[in-house]
């Protein structure tokens, strides 16, 4: 079988479907605020490139790349700058909805935001005077965290580059701004709120899914997101299940995804339901392929496609805010998919 392993660089592109304003200054005044009353400094915080040490309790915080800003607003901090989405409909600021409206309720108008879409902007980042600097769920190097460790005390992902669970990216969050917890509360509320989404849809439990990204343009190969990408845990967070075919795929991976040449689509016959970013003529697209339309759950149509783009199809990367806000839509989405299993 023809496999690639997916490079951060095409995440940050088109697989990612991953200042100062004296109003989020003001906000931040107050960090210490609701603050775990069992937290004691210095704390230390693991990470992939090593242990990073916390001496008080951070007053500003920034944080970068995905998703990583919703957990200090989802637990009452506002950021002093963040990183603005790239992938999504974001709003003037560069927010996506779900951030977007956590900072209106938290009082804040003109949020600070990054543009780091062609690489970090440390001066911007450096002007926001961080104490602590979240990337928890990022693809950051090691040279780009030694070059942050200079502004602020960074805490990176766990182990590896674009692979942080919605889970993980909290409680370390979380952690890092003396909120463990907090974060695990809210982790634990989450857990909550799908467990009585998904209840409604008993349809889709057990269902065998893999997430998948085509380019219509050429369908002679397909990308199929492993076990450790977000993406594809949160289907199972959902009652989903991973078919043999996609964990056999991840076991000789570090990546969080992998190129196979369609002409090996036989050996993904074990899926069910298919989750792909698209238009509305994508299904149509993939049914009429000689190869891919032979799969069982392209030819059914059990497949569920996010319009690219959209702000459904950014939150398919799970966070804190994300989850609560898009979660009816994409279970109606996918329930509409595993109606067609046979």
């Amino acid at each position: 079988m023809k496999l690639k392993a997916l490079s951060s660089i095409v995440l940050a592109c088109a697989l990612l479907i991953t200042g100062c304003s004296s109003t989020a200054e003001k906000s931040q005044d107050k960090p210490s605020e609701g603050k775990s009353a069992s937290v004691t400094y210095p704390i230390k915080v693991k990470h992939a490139f090593g242990e990073t040490e916390i001496k008080k309790q951070p007053e500003k915080v920034v944080t970068i790349s995905w998703g990583n800003q919703d957990v200090p607003l989802a637990l009452g901090v506002v950021p002093a700058g963040v990183s603005k989405a790239n992938y999504g409909k974001a709003d003037a600021n560069g927010l996506l909805p779900w951030t977007a409206a956590k900072y209106k309720e938290l009082g804040v108008e003109k949020p600070v935001t990054f543009n780091d879409v062609d690489g970090l902007d440390y001066e911007a980042i450096s002007n926001a005077k961080p104490d602590v600097i979240l990337a928890a769920y990022s693809g950051i190097t090691q040279e780009e965290y030694n070059l942050l460790s200079k502004i602020a005390p960074v805490v990176a992902y766990p182990k590896l580059a674009w692979q942080t669970y919605w889970r993980d990216q909290i409680t370390t969050n979380a952690t890092a701004i003396g909120k463990k917890n907090e974060g695990d509360k809210l982790v634990s509320d989450l857990e909550k709120l799908i467990a009585e989404k998904t209840s409604k849809y008993n349809n889709i439990k057990g269902k065998k899914v893999a997430f998948c990204y085509f380019n219509p343009a050429d369908l002679g190969k397909f990308y199929v997101y492993l076990t450790t990408d977000p993406r594809a845990a949160y289907l199972t967070d959902l009652g989903l299940e991973v078919p043999d075919s996609v964990k056999k795929l991840g076991e000789t991976s570090k990546s969080f995804a992998l190129e196979i040449s369609s002409e090996n689509i036989d050996k993904l016959s074990d899926i069910d339901v298919m989750v792909t970013y698209g238009s509305g003529t994508l299904l149509k697209q993939l049914q009429a392929d000689k190869l891919l339309g032979t799969v069982p759950a392209i030819k059914r149509g059990s497949v569920a496609v996010i319009e690219d783009g959209s702000s459904l199809a950014a939150s398919c990367t799970p966070s804190a805010l994300s989850i609560p806000a898009t979660i009816d839509e994409y279970l109606k989405i996918i329930g509409e998919a595993a109606d067609k299993v046979q």
